[in-house]
């Protein structure tokens, strides 16, 4: 088992980055199957709540006001009409996946914050603080720049601290973004600055500025098969979507002018000239005949459109599917749940 230190920087960027969020499977994998322990300073989790309502706005607030600028800008442009039409449907699809990628950011930030109350709790100590205190006054890493970098401090302090504490056999995992502070000046900054080098070797004290690096080095089969699913999960795009809506749309439509046709050919419902049709009174077992007709040429147009493989018919599990999908692309398009007027 590894025990891993991941400063606040890199949970940070990790719920900013959907892209990422598999690191995050990784890491809950690795925890629940005690391959990794996670070491936290009480300074992270503080740093990590008071940043995540900031995080939280910033990928859930909507990017519609910019991209209607930026349609109407194109709209007046001088182009062919061709040109004009791609780059509105381009920024309709960036318009609808902007909001749905921001929409995961409490979800990952929960499942981080769970992560970090359940990890194993470093509270400094005196001797952490004089530590951290003498490197502020002899400027050392990570006060090389002038400023205040206790918090920092704090954490490398406390990492150093785990490591003299426990056994030799034992291996830790240090990970962080803040190459300014924590990696080598002026060099390869995947090493450690001169300043807390001795804190790292090649085996039992390892230093990343990469978290996939870092648990790939942890477990590398966990990696390959997780990394995978999530490099291709992305929101589906508008215009995939109303397609999907309007493929469900026109099934069930055929589906339900197939019982109005069942019952036109058993007599159940009657076929009436249009000066005919009652205008009140019961008129669910009469339809007018121009209505008729040309219900059965929307009909044939679908079968030869879609195909007939494409129409069913159904048994009552797939039937049940095929309004369920429709429903719920409907509600992600703006209509109330279980809209399934056709």
């Amino acid at each position: 088992m590894s025990k891993l230190l991941i400063d606040t920087c890199v949970w940070i960027d990790l719920a900013k980055t959907p892209k990422n969020h598999g690191l995050l499977r990784v890491i809950e994998d690795m925890v629940e199957e005690d391959l990794v322990r996670l070491l936290v300073p009480p300074i992270v989790l503080t740093e990590f709540r008071r940043n995540r309502d900031r995080i939280e706005a910033d990928s859930s607030r909507s990017l519609r006001t910019h991209f209607r600028l930026v349609k109407d800008a194109v709209e007046k442009m001088s182009t062919s009409p061709r040109r004009k039409k791609a780059v509105l449907t381009h920024l309709d699809e960036v318009s609808h996946k902007a909001p749905l990628l921001g929409g995961t950011a409490k979800a990952v930030l929960d499942r981080i914050e769970a992560l970090l109350t359940a990890g194993e709790m470093c509270k400094p100590n005196t001797k952490i603080r004089l530590r951290a205190a003498d490197r502020a006054m002899k400027r050392k890493a990570p006060f090389q720049h002038n400023k205040n970098s206790m918090a920092d401090a704090l954490i490398i302090e406390t990492y150093a601290e785990c490591l003299s504490s426990q056994p030799r056999s034992q291996r830790f995992v240090f990970v962080t973004h803040n190459t300014s502070d924590f990696s080598a000046e002026g060099g390869n900054t995947k090493r450690p600055h001169q300043d807390i080098s001795d804190l790292f070797s090649r085996s039992r004290s390892l230093y990343f500025t990469n978290l996939g690096d870092a648990l790939r080095r942890i477990g590398p089969s966990w990696m390959t098969n997780i990394i995978f699913e999530f490099a291709h999960q992305e929101p589906r795009g508008l215009k995939a979507i109303q397609e999907a809506e309007d493929l469900l749309h026109h099934q069930v439509w055929y589906n339900r002018h197939w019982n109005w046709r069942s019952k036109v050919l058993d007599g159940s419902i009657r076929i009436v000239e249009k000066e005919d049709f009652p205008t009140s009174g019961n008129t669910q077992h009469l339809i007018p005949r121009d209505i008729w007709e040309g219900a059965l040429k929307s009909a044939t147009k679908l079968e030869k459109t879609l195909g007939k493989k494409n129409l069913g018919p159904w048994d009552d599990f797939e039937w049940g599917m095929i309004n369920g999908k429709l429903s719920a692309l409907r509600w992600v398009l703006g209509d109330d749940w279980d809209m399934l007027d056709t």
